[in-house]
This record gives structure tokens, C-alpha cells and sequence, in this order.
């Protein structure tokens, strides 16, 4: 057996014996093992490279490795690892104000967390205590994590086997024109009716008992819904009317994604609270947390905040952040993401559309995008059921296997494909990703009719 083989073996023999995997039925699954990563690629112990259409977990917003920031995470750690969260450090610092110079309006306090679900879950309670009121809105196409709070918040099928019923969440439907609940037959229609419904749903739930309203800038896993011009303002409006807190989820979108440093410049929207991880360090180091308004810092002004973490605003992490912010300014990474959107992307997915009839709408914005596949385009019957598995996911699972077999790891979701490369990826990446997408969706095409 060769190095490459015998440590291929260990690898995964460890990974079967011992880690127990997100989202998995444990017996089921055979992870690929992972030899190392750069730029946007990665690579096995044989030797296949990947161009990862996904940035992982749509996090390694500036690709693997980056010599900057891995020579940042290193010089911090030769200098002080950790400390605890009570303490004024440097890094921890800069990294707030760096942050906090790029938060719209007066969101100028940082409460540092591990990850985007720990956000969310002192987001919401951030909203509760400043109101007084126990109720949380989020939509059914939405995802906002995985821990007890955040899954409830969640309106996908992830939900299913978590949701307790008790969380004081209320669920309501967002504008999605391609499928629209509302039967708008055009997008400014879509968002009226969907606006009208909102405002019914807070009237109805008694405007009183409401504390928070959760969306996603532009909603990530249910398929890179862009919402219409003009609804991020409405609800904004329908919080002001009903004094709501308003809470933008951009753990996905934040930090470059969109070609924006947070999504919601899109449409010039100041929320009271943004929730933002992944990007913001590239992955490199788990680092999340709150921007907070000036009116809900001024709450616990004088009354303590009731929740903190053991790594708040850990060292290591916020050197990781300090690091890429300034790799994204110096290098000009969000002015490439959009760039790469509308230049790249977004003309080349179109054409994808235009030649496959497996697709059925291409949306997204920056380095964010997805093509929603379907048996027809005429009756924009999904390509799967709707939470397919097994039998009922294969056309997906030969589509992802046709990706993966040319060299491209994708972000398979649904009847989705989620096309999320490193915001920094290359012309030439971008162009290689898009002739083997259009190879592949040669095999979802055999099951339209």
C-alpha cells in the first residue's frame, strides 16, 4: 500500500469508527476524504481535484488557504491564543470595528458568537427582552440553523423532526414569483400580496404578542430567493407600524457573497439586528454574532444582557476576521463578486436555461446563484418531490454524480443545484464550472418530458 493509500485508509476508517455525522442516517453515508485544499479546489488522496461550486458550506468566501489570513490565524496564535470573553483584547476589537463599519445605519455593537445558529438564538432574544413580547415570524422557504431556537425559526423540512411546537414561532409565506402562493402573475404583485399577507398574519397573531420578525436577505438554502424590489422595505415599514423588531439573516450572504458587504444594500434596508458567520473569516476559524441598533443596546445599557458564550469574540477567530476583511478590501474581493454575477454567471446560467429544458429559472446575485430544475418547463413540475429521498431523489443524485464525475463539487438541494464558488474565483474557473454544469444537466434532461 502507498502513503496515499494507507493514510486514504486511515482516514476512513476513523471517520467510520468514530464521528457521527450532521444531518446523516450514519450507516448510509461514505464521506469523501479530503487531502487538502487551495484557491477553489480541493482534492482527495487519489489525486481528483475538485472546483467547489459550493465554497463548502457557502463560507470560504476568499477560497482555501489564503496565505494572509492563515499567516494572521498563526502569528496570533505564537502571540496569545485565548483569553476570556470579559476582557478587552486588541484583535477582538478591530475586529467589531471593522465589522461595525460596514453594518448599515447604527448597527454599531458587536455581540461575538461561534456560528450563525448562535446568532440567531440571541438575535431572538435580544428582540423578546427589548420588547417584552414572545412571538418570532420567519418564513416557510427559510433556514436559520440548527440549534433549538433557530430550527423552530427554520421553514424547511429540516424542521420536521426538531420542532417542538413550543417555541412561539409563527410561520408565514414569502414572495417566491416562480411558485407563487399568492397567484401574482407578475413581481410587483407578488410582493403586494405577499406584504398584505404578512401584515395579516401580524394582525392576526396580535401585533402586541410579536417581538421579532427573521428573514433571510435573500434566502439561502430554500434556493437563492431574491426578494422582489420593494419587499424588504414593506416589512421594514410593518415593523415600524407595529414595533417589531426587524432581524436580517446574513450568515449566507454576508461578507462579499452577493457583491454587496451585506445583502441588504441591495435595496438600502436598515434592520434593528443582522446576524452574519461563515464569510466573515472564510470559514478559516468559527466566528459569528449579532450587529445590534443603537435602541437595543441601549436596553441593557444598565440591565444586564442574559446570554453569553464560553468563546465570545474568541482570539483566533477574530484575528481569522480581522484578516479577510482586509483581504477583501485590499484585494477588491466584493466589487469581483459582483462583477463575476453579472458579467460571468448570471449571462452564462441564462444560457445554460436556454439550452437544457431541465431548467427552470436561474436566480442569484453576486457569486449566489441557483438553477431550479424541473420535469417541464411549461408546468414547472420540480425535477424531485419536494424533501425527495431515495428512489425519489434519483434524478438529483445522477445530476450531483454527473458534476462530481467532471470535477465539479456541487450544492445540491432539492431540485436545486446552488452555484456558490469562492467569491475571488477566476474567469477561467468560472467558465471551466459552467462546461461541466452544462454536461451535467445533459442528465437531468433525460428525465423532463
Amino acid at each position: 500500500m502507498n502513503a496515499e493509500a494507507d493514510a486514504l485508509a486511515t482516514v476512513k476508517d476513523a471517520d467510520r469508527k468514530h464521528v457521527f455525522h450532521s444531518w446523516s442516517a450514519q450507516e448510509l453515508i461514505d464521506p469523501l476524504a479530503v487531502a487538502g485544499a487551495e484557491g477553489s479546489y480541493f482534492w482527495d488522496y487519489q489525486g481528483n481535484r475538485y472546483l467547489d461550486f459550493s465554497s463548502a458550506l457557502v463560507y470560504t468566501n476568499i477560497g482555501y488557504q489564503h496565505p494572509k489570513v492563515t499567516a494572521a490565524i498563526q502569528e496570533q496564535a505564537a502571540r496569545l491564543c485565548t483569553v476570556a470573553p470579559g476582557f478587552a483584547v486588541d484583535v477582538r476589537s478591530e475586529a467589531a470595528r471593522l465589522i461595525a463599519e460596514r453594518t448599515p445605519g447604527d448597527l454599531d455593537k458587536i455581540f461575538f458568537t461561534n456560528a450563525g445558529a448562535e446568532a440567531v438564538e440571541n438575535a431572538v432574544r435580544m428582540a423578546r427582552l427589548h420588547t417584552g413580547r414572545p412571538k418570532v415570524l420567519s418564513a416557510y422557504r427559510s433556514y436559520h440553523g440548527a440549534t433549538s431556537t433557530a430550527i423552530n425559526l427554520t421553514g424547511d423540512a429540516r424542521r420536521f423532526g426538531n420542532d417542538s411546537a413550543t417555541a412561539g414561532v409563527v410561520h408565514f409565506w414569502g414572495p417566491f414569483a416562480y411558485r407563487s402562493p399568492f397567484y401574482a402573475a407578475t413581481e410587483a404583485e407578488e410582493c403586494e400580496r405577499a406584504l398584505r399577507h404578512l401584515e395579516d398574519t401580524i394582525v392576526f397573531e396580535g401585533p402586541q404578542s410579536i417581538a421579532a420578525i427573521i428573514l433571510e436577505t435573500v434566502g439561502g438554502a430554500p434556493g437563492v430567493l431574491v426578494h422582489p424590489d420593494g419587499y424588504l422595505a414593506g416589512v421594514r415599514a410593518l415593523c415600524d407600524r407595529y414595533g417589531i423588531v426587524f432581524v436580517l439573516d446574513e450568515i449566507m450572504v454576508g461578507f462579499g457573497r452577493t457583491g454587496k458587504w451585506f445583502a441588504s444594500e441591495h435595496w438600502d434596508v436598515t434592520p434593528d439586528l443582522i446576524c452574519f458567520a461563515k464569510g466573515v473569516t472564510s470559514g478559516y476559524v468559527p466566528l459569528g454574532g449579532v450587529a445590534v441598533s443603537a435602541a437595543i443596546a441601549g436596553t441593557f445599557a444598565r440591565r444586564p444582557y442574559p446570554g453569553g458564550l464560553t468563546y465570545s469574540g474568541h482570539v483566533l477567530a477574530c484575528a481569522a476576521a480581522v484578516a479577510t476583511i482586509g483581504v477583501m478590501e485590499e484585494e477588491g474581493v466584493v466589487e469581483q463578486s459582483a462583477r463575476t454575477g453579472s458579467e460571468l454567471l448570471g449571462p452564462g446560467l441564462r444560457a445554460l436555461a436556454e439550452r437544457h429544458p431541465s431548467v427552470g429559472e436561474v436566480r442569484g446575485l453576486g457569486t449566489f446563484w441557483a438553477l431550479e430544475l424541473v420535469r417541464s418547463k411549461e408546468t414547472r413540475e420540480p425535477l424531485v418531490p419536494y424533501n425527495a429521498a431515495g428512489a425519489d431523489n434519483a434524478p438529483m443524485a445522477e445530476f450531483g454524480a454527473a458534476c462530481k464525475k467532471g470535477g465539479l463539487w456541487p450544492l445540491v438541494a432539492g431540485n436545486r443545484i446552488h452555484i456558490a464558488p469562492a467569491c475571488n474565483i477566476s474567469p477561467e474557473d468560472v467558465a471551466k464550472g459552467l462546461r461541466i454544469l452544462d454536461e451535467a444537466l445533459t442528465v437531468a434532461d433525460a428525465h423532463t418530458v
